[in-house]
Protein backbone atom coordinates (compact mmCIF):
# COMPACT_ATOMS: atom_id res chain seq x y z
CA UNK A 1 0.00 0.00 0.00
CA UNK A 2 1.56 3.47 -0.88
CA UNK A 3 0.21 7.15 -0.45
CA UNK A 4 -1.11 8.97 -3.79
CA UNK A 5 -1.32 12.42 -4.26
CA UNK A 6 -3.33 13.54 -7.05
CA UNK A 7 -3.63 16.94 -8.51
CA UNK A 8 -5.13 18.28 -11.20
CA UNK A 9 -3.65 20.36 -13.95
CA UNK A 10 -4.98 24.09 -12.49
CA UNK A 11 -1.79 23.90 -9.99
CA UNK A 12 0.68 24.45 -12.55
CA UNK A 13 2.83 21.72 -12.06
CA UNK A 14 3.78 19.87 -15.26
CA UNK A 15 2.92 16.55 -16.22
CA UNK A 16 7.32 15.68 -16.50
CA UNK A 17 7.90 17.30 -12.68
CA UNK A 18 4.39 15.95 -11.66
CA UNK A 19 6.04 12.29 -12.80
CA UNK A 20 9.41 13.13 -11.24
CA UNK A 21 7.83 13.74 -8.26
CA UNK A 22 5.22 11.04 -8.36
CA UNK A 23 2.09 12.74 -8.39
CA UNK A 24 -0.89 11.37 -10.20
CA UNK A 25 -1.56 14.31 -12.76
CA UNK A 26 -5.23 14.97 -14.17
CA UNK A 27 -5.48 17.69 -16.66
CA UNK A 28 -7.96 20.17 -17.36
CA UNK A 29 -9.55 20.86 -21.09
CA UNK A 30 -8.70 23.89 -22.88
CA UNK A 31 -11.04 24.73 -26.02
CA UNK A 32 -10.43 26.75 -28.73
CA UNK A 33 -13.35 26.71 -31.17
CA UNK A 34 -14.10 22.95 -32.39
CA UNK A 35 -10.46 21.84 -31.06
CA UNK A 36 -10.11 20.34 -27.31
CA UNK A 37 -6.85 19.89 -25.89
CA UNK A 38 -5.75 17.99 -22.64
CA UNK A 39 -4.13 20.98 -20.54
CA UNK A 40 -0.42 20.47 -20.41
CA UNK A 41 -0.48 16.89 -21.85
CA UNK A 42 -1.00 17.93 -26.05
CA UNK A 43 -0.63 21.40 -24.91
CA UNK A 44 2.04 22.66 -23.54
CA UNK A 45 1.84 26.04 -21.74
CA UNK A 46 4.09 27.18 -24.55
CA UNK A 47 1.75 26.29 -27.39
CA UNK A 48 -1.17 27.62 -25.44
CA UNK A 49 0.08 30.86 -25.47
CA UNK A 50 0.90 30.80 -29.49
CA UNK A 51 -2.53 29.86 -30.00
CA UNK A 52 -3.75 32.66 -27.74
CA UNK A 53 -1.97 35.09 -29.54
CA UNK A 54 -2.40 34.22 -33.22
CA UNK A 55 -5.66 32.27 -33.09
CA UNK A 56 -8.90 34.47 -33.25
CA UNK A 57 -10.74 32.57 -31.27
CA UNK A 58 -10.95 33.21 -27.61
CA UNK A 59 -10.02 29.59 -25.10
CA UNK A 60 -12.37 28.16 -22.72
CA UNK A 61 -11.56 26.03 -19.96
CA UNK A 62 -13.57 23.15 -18.82
CA UNK A 63 -13.14 20.89 -15.74
CA UNK A 64 -12.37 17.27 -15.09
CA UNK A 65 -15.44 15.11 -14.85
CA UNK A 66 -16.86 12.86 -11.59
CA UNK A 67 -16.13 9.95 -14.30
CA UNK A 68 -12.82 10.77 -14.75
CA UNK A 69 -12.33 11.27 -11.21
CA UNK A 70 -14.09 8.07 -10.34
CA UNK A 71 -11.98 6.47 -12.71
CA UNK A 72 -9.02 7.24 -10.69
CA UNK A 73 -10.13 6.07 -7.27
CA UNK A 74 -11.30 2.91 -8.54
CA UNK A 75 -7.21 2.54 -9.81
CA UNK A 76 -6.46 3.34 -6.14
CA UNK A 77 -8.22 1.62 -4.55
CA UNK A 78 -8.15 -1.59 -6.95
CA UNK A 79 -4.21 -1.39 -6.36
CA UNK A 80 -4.59 -1.15 -2.87
CA UNK A 81 -3.32 2.36 -2.11
CA UNK A 82 -4.57 5.42 -0.40
CA UNK A 83 -4.81 9.21 -2.62
CA UNK A 84 -5.02 12.81 -1.25
CA UNK A 85 -6.74 14.52 -3.78
CA UNK A 86 -6.16 18.53 -4.26
CA UNK A 87 -7.44 20.35 -6.58
CA UNK A 88 -8.17 24.00 -7.81
CA UNK A 89 -10.63 26.45 -5.69
CA UNK A 90 -14.05 24.84 -6.01
CA UNK A 91 -14.94 29.04 -6.17
CA UNK A 92 -13.29 29.16 -9.63
CA UNK A 93 -13.82 25.85 -11.14
CA UNK A 94 -16.47 22.72 -10.62
CA UNK A 95 -13.30 19.83 -10.53
CA UNK A 96 -13.90 20.20 -6.93
CA UNK A 97 -17.74 19.50 -7.03
CA UNK A 98 -16.71 16.73 -9.59
CA UNK A 99 -13.90 15.31 -7.24
CA UNK A 100 -16.59 15.12 -4.31
CA UNK A 101 -19.35 13.65 -6.55
CA UNK A 102 -17.21 10.82 -7.30
CA UNK A 103 -16.14 10.12 -3.58
CA UNK A 104 -19.07 8.35 -2.49
CA UNK A 105 -17.94 4.91 -1.77
CA UNK A 106 -14.12 5.34 -2.10
CA UNK A 107 -13.74 7.47 1.57
CA UNK A 108 -12.07 4.38 3.49
CA UNK A 109 -8.99 5.44 0.51
CA UNK A 110 -9.44 9.18 -0.49
CA UNK A 111 -8.87 11.99 1.25
CA UNK A 112 -10.54 15.30 -0.84
CA UNK A 113 -8.99 18.57 -0.24
CA UNK A 114 -10.18 21.99 -2.40
CA UNK A 115 -7.09 24.54 -2.16
CA UNK A 116 -9.34 27.38 -2.38
CA UNK A 117 -6.54 28.28 -4.57
CA UNK A 118 -5.22 27.73 -8.63
CA UNK A 119 -1.98 28.12 -9.84
CA UNK A 120 1.18 29.26 -8.30
CA UNK A 121 -1.06 29.29 -4.92
CA UNK A 122 -2.18 25.68 -5.69
CA UNK A 123 1.01 24.62 -6.09
CA UNK A 124 2.40 25.31 -2.70
CA UNK A 125 -0.13 23.75 -1.18
CA UNK A 126 0.62 20.49 -3.34
CA UNK A 127 4.96 21.05 -2.64
CA UNK A 128 3.56 20.93 1.04
CA UNK A 129 1.67 18.13 0.87
CA UNK A 130 4.69 16.29 -0.91
CA UNK A 131 6.94 17.45 1.80
CA UNK A 132 4.51 15.54 4.79
CA UNK A 133 4.31 12.07 2.57
CA UNK A 134 7.73 12.29 2.43
CA UNK A 135 7.84 12.53 6.20
CA UNK A 136 6.00 9.68 6.27
CA UNK A 137 2.20 11.57 7.48
CA UNK A 138 -1.10 9.33 6.01
CA UNK A 139 -3.38 11.30 3.78
CA UNK A 140 -5.69 12.25 6.74
CA UNK A 141 -3.44 13.58 8.58
CA UNK A 142 -1.57 15.83 5.63
CA UNK A 143 -5.49 16.99 4.63
CA UNK A 144 -5.83 17.88 8.14
CA UNK A 145 -2.15 19.88 7.60
CA UNK A 146 -3.27 21.65 4.93
CA UNK A 147 -6.98 22.50 5.51
CA UNK A 148 -5.10 24.94 8.62
CA UNK A 149 -2.01 25.79 6.23
CA UNK A 150 -4.07 26.94 3.07
CA UNK A 151 -5.34 30.14 5.08
CA UNK A 152 -1.77 31.42 5.10
CA UNK A 153 -0.98 31.02 1.62
CA UNK A 154 -0.84 34.21 -0.24
CA UNK A 155 -0.90 34.73 -4.29
CA UNK A 156 -0.35 38.52 -5.84
CA UNK A 157 0.11 38.89 -9.02
CA UNK A 158 0.74 41.40 -11.54
CA UNK A 159 -0.92 41.49 -15.14
CA UNK A 160 0.70 43.41 -17.97
CA UNK A 161 -2.97 43.74 -20.36
CA UNK A 162 -6.51 43.75 -19.61
CA UNK A 163 -7.21 42.79 -23.31
CA UNK A 164 -7.74 39.47 -22.29
CA UNK A 165 -9.98 40.03 -19.21
CA UNK A 166 -11.99 41.77 -22.32
CA UNK A 167 -12.29 39.04 -24.69
CA UNK A 168 -13.65 36.72 -21.70
CA UNK A 169 -15.94 39.22 -21.18
CA UNK A 170 -14.77 39.76 -17.74
CA UNK A 171 -14.17 43.42 -18.52
CA UNK A 172 -16.18 46.40 -20.65
CA UNK A 173 -14.49 47.40 -23.88
CA UNK A 174 -14.30 50.90 -23.24
CA UNK A 175 -12.94 50.37 -19.36
CA UNK A 176 -10.00 48.03 -21.04
CA UNK A 177 -9.29 50.27 -23.98
CA UNK A 178 -8.66 53.10 -21.03
CA UNK A 179 -6.63 51.16 -18.94
CA UNK A 180 -4.20 50.14 -21.50
CA UNK A 181 -4.30 53.69 -22.87
CA UNK A 182 -3.16 54.83 -19.47
CA UNK A 183 -0.69 51.50 -18.77
CA UNK A 184 -3.03 50.74 -15.35
CA UNK A 185 -1.85 47.14 -14.60
CA UNK A 186 -4.07 45.91 -11.93
CA UNK A 187 -2.86 43.69 -9.13
CA UNK A 188 -4.69 40.52 -8.34
CA UNK A 189 -5.64 38.39 -5.41
CA UNK A 190 -6.76 35.16 -4.72
CA UNK A 191 -8.57 35.48 -1.10
CA UNK A 192 -11.10 33.33 0.25
CA UNK A 193 -10.45 30.89 -3.20
CA UNK A 194 -12.33 33.63 -5.24
CA UNK A 195 -10.21 36.61 -7.23
CA UNK A 196 -10.22 40.11 -6.47
CA UNK A 197 -8.57 43.08 -7.88
CA UNK A 198 -5.87 44.75 -4.67
CA UNK A 199 -5.31 47.68 -6.49
CA UNK A 200 -4.02 49.45 -9.93
CA UNK A 201 -1.00 50.97 -10.74
CA UNK A 202 0.31 53.43 -14.04
CA UNK A 203 3.07 51.59 -15.60
CA UNK A 204 5.07 48.08 -14.75
CA UNK A 205 7.58 49.84 -12.22
CA UNK A 206 4.58 51.14 -10.24
CA UNK A 207 2.28 47.95 -10.62
CA UNK A 208 6.22 46.29 -9.37
CA UNK A 209 6.49 48.77 -6.63
CA UNK A 210 2.79 47.75 -5.36
CA UNK A 211 3.25 44.09 -6.21
CA UNK A 212 6.31 44.61 -3.27
CA UNK A 213 4.11 46.34 -0.89
CA UNK A 214 1.37 43.82 -1.04
CA UNK A 215 4.09 41.44 0.25
CA UNK A 216 4.53 43.37 3.09
CA UNK A 217 1.37 44.29 3.85
CA UNK A 218 0.36 40.24 3.83
CA UNK A 219 3.21 39.93 6.54
CA UNK A 220 5.95 39.04 4.59
CA UNK A 221 7.17 35.23 2.99
CA UNK A 222 7.38 32.34 5.38
CA UNK A 223 10.72 30.97 3.79
CA UNK A 224 10.67 28.12 5.94
CA UNK A 225 7.66 26.96 3.23
CA UNK A 226 6.83 26.28 -0.30
CA UNK A 227 6.83 29.88 -2.14
CA UNK A 228 6.87 29.97 -6.18
CA UNK A 229 7.09 32.89 -8.98
CA UNK A 230 5.23 32.25 -11.81
CA UNK A 231 4.89 33.88 -15.26
CA UNK A 232 2.57 33.87 -18.25
CA UNK A 233 3.36 33.72 -22.06
CA UNK A 234 6.35 32.76 -23.86
CA UNK A 235 8.75 34.30 -22.25
CA UNK A 236 9.92 35.73 -18.84
CA UNK A 237 11.36 39.57 -19.21
CA UNK A 238 8.71 40.86 -17.08
CA UNK A 239 9.40 37.82 -13.94
CA UNK A 240 12.82 39.06 -14.13
CA UNK A 241 12.14 42.62 -13.95
CA UNK A 242 10.02 42.20 -11.01
CA UNK A 243 12.84 40.81 -9.46
CA UNK A 244 15.47 43.33 -10.20
CA UNK A 245 12.74 45.47 -8.55
CA UNK A 246 12.17 43.62 -5.61
CA UNK A 247 15.79 42.19 -4.75
CA UNK A 248 15.09 43.21 -0.94
CA UNK A 249 12.38 40.95 -0.62
CA UNK A 250 14.91 38.11 -1.35
CA UNK A 251 18.42 39.22 -0.43
CA UNK A 252 19.43 37.49 2.48
CA UNK A 253 16.98 34.85 2.43
CA UNK A 254 17.11 32.76 -0.52
CA UNK A 255 19.32 33.21 -4.10
CA UNK A 256 17.67 34.71 -7.28
CA UNK A 257 18.77 31.44 -9.26
CA UNK A 258 17.33 29.11 -6.59
CA UNK A 259 13.92 30.75 -6.68
CA UNK A 260 11.17 28.12 -7.79
CA UNK A 261 9.91 29.84 -11.14
CA UNK A 262 6.84 28.02 -12.91
CA UNK A 263 5.00 29.02 -16.18
CA UNK A 264 1.24 29.68 -15.62
CA UNK A 265 -1.06 27.81 -18.12
CA UNK A 266 -4.60 27.95 -19.26
CA UNK A 267 -6.69 27.99 -16.07
CA UNK A 268 -5.28 31.68 -15.58
CA UNK A 269 -3.83 32.52 -18.94
CA UNK A 270 -6.58 32.52 -20.66
CA UNK A 271 -7.52 35.47 -18.14
CA UNK A 272 -4.42 37.05 -17.81
CA UNK A 273 -2.60 36.75 -21.07
CA UNK A 274 0.51 37.12 -21.54
CA UNK A 275 2.79 39.31 -19.68
CA UNK A 276 1.56 39.07 -16.70
CA UNK A 277 3.71 38.05 -13.39
CA UNK A 278 2.58 36.08 -9.68
CA UNK A 279 4.55 35.51 -6.53
CA UNK A 280 3.09 32.89 -3.76
CA UNK A 281 4.06 32.33 -0.25
CA UNK A 282 2.99 31.59 2.95
CA UNK A 283 2.69 34.68 4.71
CA UNK A 284 4.46 34.94 8.23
Amino acid sequence: MSLRIVIDSASDITLERAIALGLDFMPLKTIFGDEEYLDGVNLPHHAFYEKLIESGVFPTTSQITPHEFEKKYREIRDAGDTALVITLSSLLSGTYQSANIALEGYEDCVCLVDSKNVSVGEQNLVMYAVQLRDQGLSAKEIASKLEEKKKKICVLALFDTLEYLKRGGRLSGAAAWAGNLLSIKPVISVEKGEVVILGKARGSKNGNNLLIQQVGAHGGIDFSMPYCLGYTGLEDSMLRKYLMDSSAVWDGKVAAKDIPVTSVGSTIGTHAGPGAIAVSFYHL
